[in-house]
């Protein structure tokens, strides 16, 4: 076998291995994040706690943020508990998308804690900037899905 063979062969069984374990690990791997951020919220250890909480002064300063970062976080932990069963992939992405929304909102109402200068993020706007990668993989669990199957009437 040559060289250029023995690279093919190589790269064929990684492929294969990526193929076996991609839905296991992506969809571990944001139940992991998802619920251990959210537990970190509750405990009041997160450091995107203060970040948080001044946004919800700016968009929901009628709600205190005791309760607000309870519903949050439990909000959190329930989008990463879905994400480890498929049956409930549409409504998971769903919730996803919406918490995005949130999760990217402080890039334009807390600008002064997520950029230092035009186009230069902070550390917590880079945070939040790589969420696009979570995107990219959500993208990916849902162009797998099958498509639905609609009764048509008679």
């Amino acid at each position: 076998m040559t060289l250029h063979e023995k690279v093919h062969c190589l790269d064929d069984k990684i492929i294969s291995q990526f193929k076996r374990f991609h839905p296991f690990f992506a969809r571990f791997v944001l139940f992991v994040i998802y619920f251990w951020f959210g537990i970190l919220k509750i405990l009041d250890t997160s450091p995107a706690n203060p970040l948080v909480m001044e946004l919800q002064q700016k968009t929901l300063p009628f709600v205190s943020f005791d309760n607000f970062i309870v519903l949050f976080s439990l909000f959190e932990m329930l989008i990463g508990i879905m994400f480890l069963f498929s049956r409930f992939d549409r409504a998971t992405i769903l919730l996803f998308f919406l918490h995005m929304g949130t999760t990217f909102m402080p890039l334009f109402f807390v600008p002064d804690a997520t950029w230092q200068s035009f186009m230069t993020p902070t550390l917590e706007g880079q945070y939040i900037i790589k969420n696009l990668v979570l995107i990219a993989l959500i993208m990916n669990i849902g162009a797998n899905l099958n498509k639905l199957k609609y009764k048509t009437g008679d």
